[in-house]
């Protein structure tokens, strides 16, 4: 696949085209203790994903309530030599129910921020992150409030660039309004099964345009900004590979169909389709897989190896919207 350079390149940060989503570490969201299985499948996740040129780790602090970081960090105590060879990502801004009747909430207060940091490089066991995230908006951000952390974890040297996560150009425009550096991504869910990313821009000045759910503009936005655009759950849950297929819809199901299809001629995964169809939208688009299994990573990584055709996404787009274009 010839692409253009990542929009994490111009700022000097130089992931791969993959990402690996750490989410599917840590024994998932409970109280349990890490096990030795945890650790050797941390380990062989991320040494399937180096081996197939994946050289950057996606985090949250809330990902298995902490343990997924703990397990990500032992891969890192046993072989510390990787930590220069990886690029680092995690998010804060997400606090889950602390009590009963507590509501989980969102918190973009400098002293979240800059507790959660703390403790994301504590659970990893390394001196700084590459980038942080904003996880999901607050609608009771300051922005100077998160400048002003922003400013202390750099001048720390904790955390080299900044980013957001599911937010809007008016949200990141305020955002920047206050930050002496610019941002440099901005995590969405994109997939072929959640479309209104691609209908944002297809159905400008029409009525269906009301029904889209996707803020306009944000993809101009960021390549016009130079903030690289993440797909967290690029796959869509697996449903393209077959998983969970008869709850869905039939337009769903026939694009699955021709996944299938378009895999088998080009004698790669189904996963790799999905992920090339991403792939080939010019805002260079950069997936974040959440797989933990070695041969998944290893299928998904195929996908750098192909382009589909102008018609062979179009394809993809029609048969999954379940409509023709307007």
């Amino acid at each position: 696949m010839t692409t253009k350079p990542l929009a994490l390149h111009k700022h000097g940060i130089q992931a791969s085209r993959l990402v690996l989503g750490c989410m599917g570490l840590g024994g998932g969201a409970n109280q349990n203790p890490l096990t030795a299985d945890d650790f050797k499948k941390a380990h062989e996740a991320v040494e399937a994903a180096l081996a197939v040129g994946i050289n950057m780790f996606d985090h949250a602090n809330i990902y298995a309530m902490g343990k997924a970081e703990q397990a990500f960090g032992q891969v890192l105590k046993e072989r510390p030599e990787l930590r220069d060879r990886i690029i680092l990502q995690s998010k804060c801004g997400i606090r889950r129910v602390e009590g009963p009747g507590r509501p989980g909430r969102y918190d973009f207060s400098e002293a979240h921020i800059l507790e959660s940091v703390d403790g994301i490089l504590s659970r990893l066991g390394v001196e700084a992150l590459d980038i942080l995230l904003l996880h999901r908006p607050d609608p009771l951000m300051e922005p100077e409030e998160v400048a002003s952390a922003f400013g202390k974890l750099k001048q720390a040297g904790k955390v080299r660039s900044f980013g957001v996560s599911n937010m809007s150009p008016s949200q990141i425009r305020l955002l920047s309004s206050c930050l002496d550096e610019p941002l440099v991504a901005n995590q969405l869910e994109l997939n072929l099964a959640a479309l209104d990313w691609v209908d944002a821009s297809v159905l400008v000045n029409q009525k269906a345009g009301a029904q889209v759910n996707f803020p306009e503009g944000l993809l101009e936005y960021c390549r016009l900004e130079h903030i690289q655009v993440q797909s967290w759950s690029p796959l869509a849950r697996g449903v393209f590979a077959g998983c969970n297929l008869d709850a869905q819809s039939e337009s769903i199901r026939q694009a699955a169909a021709l996944v299938q299809e378009l895999a088998r001629q080009k004698e790669v995964s189904t996963e790799a389709i999905v992920l090339a169809w991403l792939m080939r939208h010019p805002a260079g688009i950069q997936p974040v897989i959440g797989t933990t299994s070695p041969d998944r990573i290893r299928a998904c990584a195929k996908a750098e190896r192909i382009t589909l055709s102008r018609e062979e996404w179009y394809d993809l787009y029609v048969t999954s919207r379940g409509s023709k274009m307007p």
